[in-house]
């Protein structure tokens, strides 16, 4: 993504006031990405990975694998820098047509609804609990074994339970401890993990300028 004076001085003023991190350099620079967008330092200790999280999500992102979304927000949100770099497909559940179904709220549908239409992408849940949930048995029935699942909706009753049951599985993810989190967080890891993978991949693309 393209960056101001503001954003990098911002960005070194977190790396002052968190002197030692106990992660890989690519792990704190997607926790830093998240602090800077929330400003809320509590994220350098809430942000987990699963095992091969990065490399996993990475290649899924060079190999132009489809994104699913929960929300126009994280849509909105991370198709710029896709845009400029591997332009992965990017598809959301509130937005996918289905047939009606009172059990389930439109975004749990809709996430399944394409997850069984793409099992092998990339999931990113940013905002509904419910979704996460849907994926999550989805996964568990191993119906569907996506490439990487990035959980991190806020909630007081069962986001944090969606979360644990995603840890349990095999499935690479990056996901928030606890109640926090939200689209905007959803939004600074993909993007992160977008340059990221951009570094490492990017050598051989033409389409970033």
């Amino acid at each position: 993504m393209e960056w101001h004076l503001t954003d990098v001085q911002s960005l070194t003023l977190i790396d002052h006031e968190i002197s030692d991190y106990p992660c890989s350099p690519a792990e704190y620079e997607i926790i830093r990405r998240v602090i800077y967008q929330t400003a809320d330092f509590d994220y350098f200790s809430l942000i987990r990975f699963s095992e091969h999280s990065l490399s996993s999500g990475a290649a899924a992102l060079a190999a132009r694998s489809t994104i699913v979304v929960d929300v126009p927000m994280v849509q909105v949100g991370i198709v710029p820098n896709l845009q400029l770099s591997f332009a992965n497909p990017v598809y959301c559940s509130t937005q996918t047509i289905t047939r009606p179904q009172k059990s389930k709220t439109q975004a749990a549908w809709g996430i399944q609804t394409l997850a069984k239409r793409y099992p092998e992408a990339i999931f990113v849940i940013g905002q509904s609990q419910t979704a996460l949930t849907g994926l999550v048995e989805l996964i568990e029935e191993e119906e569907i074994k996506p490439a990487l699942v990035i959980g991190t909706p806020a909630g007081f009753i069962g986001a944090d339970v969606a979360k644990e049951r995603l840890f349990d599985t095999q499935i690479p993810h990056i996901t928030v401890d606890g109640r926090k989190g939200s689209a905007v967080v959803a939004v600074a890891i993909v993007d992160a993990l977008v340059d990221l993978a951009w570094q490492v991949y990017g050598q051989t693309e033409t389409g970033r300028v």
